[in-house]
């Protein structure tokens, strides 16, 4: 359990950690599954609804009235609707799946449509990542900065990569190939709210990606915002927890990626 932290964050940790220990000990059979002729593809399924059903229990049992949306069961409606929990059992899956050390438990609440807070749990490096709203954004007690790089030349900076219809393949390839020509520490880690999460504390610059969902970003935007980050969707000025879309940063990267993408993606379009 993390010292210092309010009662609301200690059931959150509680459950992530709850769900860490869980997937886990399933991570440790993913190796020996990979020769199989079925593969760990069902397995690592079952893990994600396992790790799911814990999160929902524990908070359930803390906040029976608060309301839902989960990457697995999806919405479930509360007696309290101002006050709704974001959860995504395991983000990184494929990298799960592959045997890749490289995923994380994310949990949001979200109040009157303002996130107030956000932890992103990595059992494997035991990192917690957490904030709350206006006080600050820390990983395992130590506070969290955004990077002061400001020339793309020398950025790390992180994409994602959805599966998109042919049409957004071609925006993203050329959105891609754009900021290469500036940017060559471009890096896919294969998990949105760790990418966030490592934008907030200043091992990426920026982050960029199409076709994300509520559950992979609610968490790591809140912490990113706390740490001094930015980050909004690419095309317009909406919710970026809903708009399928998300460019992140420390504000000299975030404002020269956001630009480009913009005029990247109006030339492809």
């Amino acid at each position: 359990m993390a010292q210092n932290t309010s009662p609301l964050m200690n059931i959150m940790i509680k459950a992530a950690e709850k769900a860490g220990r869980n997937l886990t000990r399933d991570f440790g059979e993913v190796e020996n599954l990979q020769v199989s002729r079925k593969g760990p593809a069902d397995f690592v399924t079952a893990a994600d609804k396992r790790a799911e059903e814990i999160i929902f229990e524990e908070l359930k049992k803390a906040r029976p009235d608060y309301s839902f949306l989960m990457e697995e069961g999806g919405v479930v409606k509360g007696a309290n609707e101002d006050h709704k929990w974001i959860i995504d059992p395991l983000d990184g899956t494929h990298n799960f799946m592959h045997g890749i050390p490289h995923w994380c438990v994310s949990i949001a609440l979200e109040s009157k449509g303002k996130l107030e807070a956000g932890i992103i749990y990595d059992p494997i490096k035991e990192e917690i990542f957490r904030a709350e709203r206006s006080n600050g954004a820390f990983v395992n007690g130590k506070r969290l900065r955004v990077s002061s790089h400001n020339a793309p030349e020398s950025a790390a900076i992180a994409i994602g990569y959805a599966k998109p219809n042919p049409e957004k393949q071609q925006v993203f390839i050329s959105e891609l190939n754009e900021i290469l020509i500036e940017a060559p520490m471009v890096r896919r880690f294969g998990a949105a709210a760790l990418d966030l999460s490592y934008v907030a504390a200043g091992r990426l610059d920026g982050y960029w990606e199409r076709g994300v969902q509520p559950w992979d970003v609610a968490a790591g935007i809140l912490i990113l915002k706390e740490a001094g980050g930015f980050v909004t969707p690419i095309d317009d000025e909406s919710n970026p927890v809903y708009s399928n879309q998300i460019v992140s940063g420390n504000q000299a990267i975030y404002s020269h990626l956001r630009k480009k993408l913009r005029e990247t993606a109006k030339k492809a379009a």
